[in-house]
């Protein structure tokens, strides 16, 4: 008597979602085992596609048959034992050898006497079913691509929209993800800790453990969170909505590449610490505490050194005189907001004609975009080289595009540096008078650099250039006399390269336009 294989498998895929499950195949199979008495040695049941060779479950029933344990097959169709010609040529070559004598589905048999050309055909047909099947749905994923919607899973701070097919953002997550960008775009944090500070954010893996180092590295590198996604090799716009914008993301990549080697974190026990240098040898000032008072010294790190303790009582009445005699008069002030808002207006007239140009540039692009795509069509470009420029051309239109929305949003963000400028130097005579040291310590810092020195406990000052000549200024003119303010040559603004003319202010040339860039925002 013939002993048989029960053989029972469900695909994952999308072609078998019609196909009865493991449980209705198995009880199916061995009622008909049972009514035409056939006699069951073993059950196999396979979870895994059949569209590849390979499977391991379908490899040992067909040794054992190999080795005599069973002579026999039953399964549901012969679909369930192969999909792909390996497979199914061997199944046609044991029956024919009579290795497998008998092949039993819920609707007909199969002996080693009958055509082989049935068989075939009948394996033939459930191949071709996959293929067809696997042409139709990377068609279907081309042109879901091509209307610009990412055809895999959302990645962490987007979701997967069933009901509309479509990729939303995660509201809690994407602001995580966005702060760790903006995190990391500072370029002094490493990837461990973008990990640390996602996780305590509710940011993790599916474990529910803080992301690898590397998995955060793609994170910080998927140019799907500017709303861009590469799908086979090609870059694509995509038309959900970016987290963050591509002016970060781009300075995030710039910070992955140069960013070297972390220093460790330095602390600053006292106030003033890191603001002063020895006048004698070069080494930073540091503070430290002897019998209740602050004594500030050099660090002789370069050996012995003459520069006398200082009491922070003697340095910091030094530190108030020197700010004082920086402040910006009032007059001097209110003046140079007047010429700003002037110049603030031009700007706004030729942002309009700039914004012109660079929509002209915009559909340039996308006119060189089509020529390209026709060129590739016609094969008379290689693969590589229509990738490399296709992805060039749509890295530069969505960088003109961000600029376009920039300036639509705010034309004039490259007066603030100026108008912070006059609104800092406007309160130090406040910040002078008052006692807090981190403040005093800040406006030095902005107005001296590290051109702060202490000499036989006396402060000397070298500011940077145009605070230099705001202190020039005040010793030469009244603080009620403005009229030298707008005068043509050098202002008291801040040194750029626009000056041009009257030099109250910054003119907005086509070309500082141009060159606006992440430097100017997110620093």
């Amino acid at each position: 008597m013939l002993s048989y294989f029960l053989y029972a498998r469900k695909s994952t895929d999308v072609e078998d979602k019609q196909v009865l499950s493991i449980e209705a195949q198995l009880a199916e199979l061995r009622v008909l085992a049972k009514q035409e008495g056939l006699e069951v040695a073993a059950e196999f049941v396979e979870k895994r596609t059949a569209k590849m060779p390979g499977r391991p479950v379908f490899n040992d029933m067909m040794k054992r048959i190999q080795r005599g344990e069973a002579q026999g097959i039953v399964c549901w169709k012969l679909d369930r034992l192969a999909r792909n010609p390996v497979d199914g040529g061997q199944i046609s070559w044991f029956l024919q050898e009579g290795t497998i004598k008998h092949i039993r589905t819920h609707d007909r048999n199969h002996y080693p006497t009958d055509n082989v050309l049935m068989m075939s055909v009948e394996f033939g047909m459930a191949n071709q079913f996959i293929r067809d099947l696997s042409a139709n749905v990377k068609r279907g994923l081309r042109l879901k691509v091509k209307r610009g919607e990412f055809p895999s899973s959302a990645p962490v701070g987007y979701l997967n929209d069933v009901r509309s097919k479509t990729i939303v953002i995660d509201r809690k997550k994407s602001k995580v993800i966005r702060a760790a960008f903006l995190l990391y775009a500072k370029g002094d944090r490493r990837l461990e800790d973008i990990s640390t500070f996602m996780f305590e954010n509710g940011v993790k893996s599916f474990g529910g453990l803080p992301f690898h180092k590397d998995r955060v590295r793609f994170i910080l590198t998927n140019s799907f969170y500017c709303g861009l996604f590469t799908y086979g090799g090609e870059l694509h716009e995509g038309r959900h909505t970016p987290i963050i914008e591509k002016r970060l993301f781009d300075k995030v990549q710039k910070v992955i590449i140069e960013r070297g080697h972390p220093q460790k974190a330095t602390t600053q026990p006292k106030a003033l610490c890191g603001l002063l240098r020895c006048g004698e040898c070069g080494c930073m000032i540091t503070g430290e505490i002897q019998k209740g008072h602050t004594y500030y010294r050099c660090t002789k790190k370069k050996g012995v050194c003459a520069e006398p303790y200082v009491r922070e009582e003697a340095l910091s009445p030094q530190l108030n005189t020197i700010l004082s005699s920086y402040d910006l008069p009032p007059l001097w002030a209110e003046e140079l907001r007047r010429l700003m808002d002037e110049d603030k207006d031009k700007t706004s007239r030729e942002t309009e004609a700039f914004v012109q140009e660079l929509r002209e540039k915009v559909q340039d692009i996308s006119r060189q975009l089509d020529r390209l795509t026709d060129l590739y069509i016609a094969q008379d470009i290689e693969r590589a080289d229509y990738l490399e420029r296709r992805r060039a051309l749509i890295s530069d239109r969505k960088s003109f595009e961000e600029q376009i929305a920039r300036l639509e949003q705010n034309a004039c963000a490259w007066l603030e540096p100026m108008q912070e400028w006059v609104n800092h130097a406007s309160m130090l005579d406040e910040i002078a008078k008052n006692f807090d040291l981190p403040s005093k310590k800040s406006s030095l810092q902005k107005i001296f650099g590290s051109n702060l020195t202490l000499r036989n406990r006396k402060v000397e000052q070298t500011p940077v250039e145009h605070w230099a000549t705001l202190r020039v200024a005040r010793q030469n003119f009244s603080e009620n006399e403005v009229s030298f303010i707008a005068a043509p040559g050098a202002g008291l603004e801040p040194a750029t390269n626009a000056l041009t003319g009257r030099c109250s202010t910054i003119e907005l040339s086509r070309n500082r336009v141009a060159r606006m860039d992440d430097s100017d925002i997110l620093t």
